[in-house]
């Protein structure tokens, strides 16, 4: 088989692995998103109040220090959820689950911050990979430039290239 045999089924590939592409990079911000819920949740359930003091502080990640109506200090290691615009020494009201003091979030926000950044990706993922999908569809479907195994141009070709 020639090259330019194979190239309508190398465009068909390359147009899935789009599609496939995007779905999977869409399931993830929908996972993150309903990850996110199910945190609110556990939390809303079996929620504990107190001010913590922010010990580091960054776009994904900060670190948190509280201490528990018990008297303990927490420290959670994944630090707090929802971390945006923290400063380094704040004292911020945070909200945990009190029976999994790790999980802890920042007092007033909850998943709907996570919303925008999984809406962005899943509208970035198909905004790359339809264009994509179409232009394979379309590179797929065009007339091949490609002679039968006897040398002869295939009649279908022959007649379409008369009448153009």
């Amino acid at each position: 088989m020639s090259r330019r045999a194979t190239r309508p089924r190398r465009y068909r590939r390359l147009g899935r692995f789009a599609l496939l592409t995007a779905t999977f990079f869409s399931l993830l911000a929908v996972l993150l998103v309903l990850g996110a819920v199910h945190n609110d949740l556990e939390i809303d359930g079996d929620k504990g109040v107190a001010t913590a003091e922010v010990l580091s502080a960054g776009r994904l990640r900060s670190a948190v220090s509280f201490v528990t109506p018990d008297g303990n200090i927490r420290n959670p290691k994944l630090g707090v959820l929802y971390p945006t615009n923290l400063i380094v020494g704040q004292r911020i009201d945070v909200e945990y689950a009190r029976s999994d003091p790790e999980l802890v979030r920042v007092a007033g926000r909850d998943a709907r911050v996570a919303l925008l950044p999984a809406g962005s990706v899943i509208a970035v993922a198909w905004a790359l990979a339809l264009p994509a999908w179409w232009w394979c569809r379309r590179a797929q479907r065009r007339r091949p430039d490609v002679a039968s195994p006897s040398g002869r141009v295939p009649a279908q070709l022959d007649q379409h290239h008369l009448a153009g």
